[in-house]
This record gives C-alpha cells, sequence and structure tokens, in this order.
C-alpha cells in the first residue's frame, strides 16, 4: 500500500479521527496535529505515531492526506500547508481536493530558470537581464514559453528587426511573444515554445517546451536559462530557479508558497512583501525596480509610449506627448492609437505591439523604436553569478 501521512487537529474527538485514518486506502505510518485543543481530554491515541513536525516523515510517505478542517487550518494555512508537502514531491489530498507536484522533465546541461507570480510581473525583463549578463562569458540559449507561442519550437539566431516582426505579424503570427522580445532586446539565441493552461503550481495542460530544450541541448551551450510564462513554471528540473514577485503580488497567496520553496533566490519588484519570503525560506532576496528603456536614442523628440504596465517615463530623453499603458487592451489601445499624434511610437514588445501599434506608426509615418524594461538592481548581478557555478553539472 501507498505510505501516507494524516495532517489532523484536536477540534475532533480522537476516536473520530482514528477510525477515519483507519479507513483510508493507504498505509499510514504517522500523524502530524496541526493544532487544536478543544476535544482533548489528555494524550490521545490516533492508532498511528504522532510526528513533532511534518516534514519528519516526508521521507518515507508518498501522500499527505488532510484530515484536519477549519479553524485550526483556514484557506491560506491550508495553501502553505500544501506547498511545503509538493515542495517535498509528495501529494496533498483532501475531502475535496487534490494537488500534485508538477513533473520536471530531467535536462542534462547547467540551467537556470526565471519564473514568477503571475503575468506581467517583470519575470521576461529579468529573464533577459540574465540572459545578457551570462552571455558576457558564456554561450547562453534561452528557452522561453509563451501563450502566443510558434506550434513547433523556433529558434531565433538572428536577433529580430521590426521588418522581421511585421512579417510574422502579417502571417498570422504573435509577433510579440516572450522569445521574440527576449532575442530582440537581448541578441542571445532564443527557442520559442508555447504553453496552454496553467495550474495553481504551475503545472501546464500542454506544452512543446520539452521538444524546445531538446534543441537547446544539440547546441551544446554553456548555459541554458528558461523563462517561465505568468505564474508557470517550465517543466524542466533545472539547476537554480530565481522567482520574481511582482508589485502588489502576496509571495503567500494561493501557491505561491510552492514557488518560494522550489526556488534557490528571488527577486523583489515595488512593494512585495521581501519579509514574508526570508521567513518562509532562507534565500537571498534583493530587491529590484523597473526602467523604461529605449534600444535607440530618441534626441528629445516627440513620442507617443505604449506599454503593458506602469513604467515610468520621466527620465525619457524626448517630448513625451502621450502615455498608453493599454497594449494589452486592444479596445482600448485602438482609441487610445486613433488620438496619437507623435514622431517615435516608444513601444515594448509585447501583446499588441507589433499588429496594432507599430502598423499605425507605419501608417502615419512615425519611427517605431522598441523599448525593454531595463532591471535596476545593485545586488542582482552578483546573486546571478553565484548561482550558476552552484548549480553547474560536471
Amino acid at each position: 500500500m501507498t505510505p501516507a501521512l494524516v495532517v489532523i487537529d484536536g477540534e475532533h474527538y480522537p476516536p473520530v479521527v482514528r477510525d477515519a485514518i483507519a479507513g483510508l486506502p493507504y498505509e499510514v505510518i504517522g500523524a502530524w496535529r496541526a493544532g487544536g485543543t478543544e476535544k482533548l481530554r489528555g494524550p490521545a491515541d490516533y492508532g498511528v505515531p504522532l510526528l513533532a513536525a511534518l516534514e519528519d516523515g516526508f521521507g518515507d510517505a508518498k501522500v499527505v492526506v488532510d484530515l484536519s478542517d477549519e479553524p485550526v487550518l483556514g484557506p491560506r494555512e491550508r495553501m502553505l500547508l500544501a506547498s511545503r508537502v509538493l515542495a517535498a514531491g509528495l501529494r496533498y489530498e483532501g475531502a475535496d481536493f487534490h494537488f500534485e507536484a508538477p513533473e520536471l522533465a530531467s535536462f542534462p546541461l547547467p540551467s537556470l530558470a526565471v519564473i514568477g507570480t503571475g503575468k506581467r510581473v517583470g519575470k521576461t525583463a529579468v529573464t533577459a537581464h540574465v540572459a545578457r549578463l551570462l552571455a558576457r562569458d558564456r554561450d547562453v540559449v534561452v528557452v522561453a514559453m509563451g501563450r502566443g507561442g510558434p506550434p513547433e519550437p523556433q529558434v531565433a539566431i538572428v536577433r529580430p528587426t521590426l521588418e522581421s516582426l511585421l512579417e510574422l505579424s502579417r502571417a498570422g503570427q504573435h509577433a510579440a511573444s516572450d522569445h521574440l522580445e527576449i532575442a530582440a532586446l537581448t541578441g542571445v539565441v532564443t527557442i520559442g515554445c508555447r504553453r496552454a493552461g496553467g495550474g495553481l503550481a504551475g503545472a501546464v495542460t500542454t506544452s512543446n517546451v520539452l521538444q524546445g530544450a531538446a534543441l537547446a541541448a544539440e547546441r551544446e551551450p554553456d548555459v541554458v536559462i528558461f523563462d517561465g510564462s505568468g505564474a508557470a513554471v517550465p517543466p524542466v528540473d533545472v539547476d537554480a530557479r530565481i522567482l520574481v514577485i511582482g508589485r502588489g503580488h502576496d509571495p503567500l497567496a494561493y501557491l505561491n508558497p510552492y514557488r518560494v520553496l522550489i526556488s534557490d533566490a528571488v527577486v523583489v519588484l515595488g512593494d512585495a512583501d521581501a519579509g514574508a519570503v526570508r521567513e518562509l525560506k532562507k534565500i537571498p532576496v534583493v530587491s529590484a525596480d523597473l526602467r523604461l528603456r529605449p534600444v535607440l536614442p530618441l534626441h528629445g523628440r516627440r513620442v507617443a509610449v505604449f506599454t503593458t504596465g506602469p513604467a515610468a517615463t520621466e527620465d525619457l530623453d524626448a517630448d513625451v506627448v502621450s502615455v498608453s499603458r493599454n497594449l494589452a487592451n486592444r479596445p482600448q489601445l485602438s482609441e487610445d492609437l486613433l488620438r496619437t499624434d507623435a514622431d517615435v511610437y516608444l513601444v515594448e514588445i509585447k501583446a499588441a505591439a507589433i499588429d496594432l501599434v507599430a502598423e499605425a506608426a507605419l501608417r502615419r509615418g512615425a519611427e517605431v523604436v522598441f523599448a525593454e524594461n531595463e532591471v535596476v538592481s545593485s545586488d542582482l548581478d552578483d546573486l546571478i553569478q553565484r548561482l550558476v557555478p552552484a548549480g553547474a553539472r560536471a
């Protein structure tokens, strides 16, 4: 039978719990009492050994069954417990729920993944920063997965240009996919993959990332960087993982603690709670900000800015005549474009950047300049360099 641990509480009478344990279809090897004392009259016999800490039984178990209930474990506490169990590679289940840790495929080369707590958190900006930094003295390949990725893994060897992205867009492809953004802004060889669906712990319903990983391995680079998608985690067992926590995101919400627990470092943007991360796991946490940076000089010209989020524009060497933060909102973006009158359209390579903004600029005879979200942090580069040697495989 499958060896199992059970989570119990003192709000249930011990005989009730003992009978419930006996009725489980598992070999219960231990129980951990999460709290509660209301129904306890003294030492309780649950028919199995009591553990001082749940983790004490992780090495011998395959599944953790939760027989507790509120008020001892509320939704937030249960998600934290689930995160601990999943990070240990075990299954976690209860009366009406069932969680399994995402399956991760082995990978033969030194590798690093950048994951996030959600969409638009700055994850791709951090991936680009990591790739650019490591490519100074290493052969680097990035494997990026996205919701608009290609049906077959696509290798971007040559840095994409506005013209090549427009060609893709006019052929019906998503020309602002993450892999194209990374390739255009870094010049690093990037392999684009697709995924659909995203579970609470970051698993995907379907993807071609493993095929993309195989293509990366064939190139035999010094290091491969896997770029996550939203809160989805690349299904690859990497040497090290960097978690990006976005502005306003709660690192303890839902199964975000799982993402913290499987990571080796955390980049906190804006007002995210770094203290909660440090309490959960003793790993390096660095703060960072994003700064909008054009890839070409603007020379004080009249510029319209198009972004997906609250990127600051105060430091631009330009006469900023309008700012639209609606790249991901096509109806509103279309209205913004009707009101735009500028010599230069400064645009992030995201969402509708190519098929709407770039096309509109060409019709008006305006220049298109790409913008990147530059990661500003005094500690991040040293952290990255420390992670890669630690994860390199012989």
